[in-house]
């Protein structure tokens, strides 16, 4: 009986772990490889080399993030407003893309490649939220500005250790999406 292949979508689900937690130059095949508990030599019938590797995991996470998650939020329907709000919760609160989201992003301040393919990817999110904007808000300035708005709270709320005055983070996030999305405050 032969010995069980490592696939190669375990190393690349091996290398997307070591990304979000260490950034890229945590990928590392013998660190991979232990991770998986085999040996390194399995991972050259997969991939002719690291750099294959780095490609393959930057697929997989802008297909998971873009692909996947428009699917889903047209799979799912609703208003324009609940699909913004889907697709900002698949992508920036789960705990498998938004790791890897945010890792890339750190790695694109260094690599030219990873910055083009994230400006792909962010390009192909800001036209989800121009369209649907744009379903209520005439204004094409405004539209562009409330998208952007929304795009930079979904991210940069992360990267905020601020206190909000008595206020929860969920409730000044809730609220900041009432007045992207141009919802009227309710009193609760």
């Amino acid at each position: 009986m032969g010995a069980i292949r490592t696939t190669r979508e375990q190393w690349v689900e091996a290398g997307l772990a070591a990304l979000a937690a260490g950034g890229p130059d945590a990928v590392r095949v013998e660190a991979l490889a232990k991770a998986l508990g085999v040996t390194k030599g399995g991972f050259y019938g997969s991939f002719a080399d690291r750099e294959a590797l780095l490609d393959a995991m930057l697929d997989t996470w802008e297909r998971e993030s873009t692909d996947e998650v428009l699917a889903r939020v047209e799979r799912e329907g609703g208003d324009p407003r609940t699909k913004i709000k889907r697709a900002g919760v698949l992508t920036f609160s789960s705990d498998r893309l938004l790791p890897i989201d945010l890792a890339v992003r750190d790695w694109g301040r260094r690599d030219p490649a990873v910055a083009a393919r994230l400006r792909r990817v962010d390009n192909r999110r800001m036209g989800l939220l121009r369209e649907m904007i744009g379903t209520f808000c005439a204004d094409p300035d405004e539209v562009e500005a409330r998208s952007l708005l929304a795009f930079c709270v979904a991210i940069g709320e992360h990267f905020l250790a601020a206190d909000h005055g008595g206020r929860t983070r969920a409730q000044v996030l809730a609220r900041a999406a009432e007045l992207l999305l141009d919802q009227q405050h309710r009193d609760a």
